[in-house]
């Protein structure tokens, strides 16, 4: 079954790349090290530090394996044409206003990037998902733990 592809807007494709990057050169060396140091060590010693260098080996190539797949199915939000859309779509950012009287503002990317905590929510997500084709003053409601939250699109760009 072919892989769904990956939206990821210029910014959060070129940070994977880096990421990538610093994983094979500069990361693998270092685990490398680790694992050589713990062999160096006697017995008593080799076991703990030897399996933890391992694991963090196995990490580093299991986030490897999963950045190359990514960026082999990836495709770039058209951030341009997202912002001089009067509808919220992938890569728009839209300020919000919520019950509480709070705006917030978002942009959608694709699940690969997403960070509410840097402004980036996933298309996918319930408010993401709920946003999408929203127009300037439209109301929407969505489902949370705490209840129905009603937000208002304030602006889109």
């Amino acid at each position: 079954m072919p892989e769904e592809q990956a939206l990821l807007t210029q910014a959060g494709y070129e940070r994977l790349v880096d990421e990538l990057q610093q994983l094979k050169t500069v990361k693998r060396a270092e685990v490398a090290a680790l694992i050589r140091d713990a062999q160096e060590l006697g017995p008593d010693q080799l076991d703990a530090q030897y399996e933890d260098a391992k694991n963090q080996q196995a990490f580093l190539e299991g986030r490897i394996a999963e950045i190359e797949r990514t960026l082999e199915n990836v495709a770039i939000i058209d951030e341009a044409a997202a912002h001089k859309s009067k509808v919220v779509q992938i890569g728009s950012s839209v300020t919000i206003k919520g019950d509480d009287g709070k705006s917030r503002k978002y942009q959608l990317v694709g699940p690969t990037e997403a960070d509410p905590t840097q402004g980036r929510i996933s298309y996918k997500s319930p408010v993401g998902h709920s946003l999408l084709g929203k127009k300037r003053g439209d109301k929407v409601s969505i489902q949370t733990p705490r209840g129905t939250t009603e937000l208002t699109v304030t602006s889109i760009s």
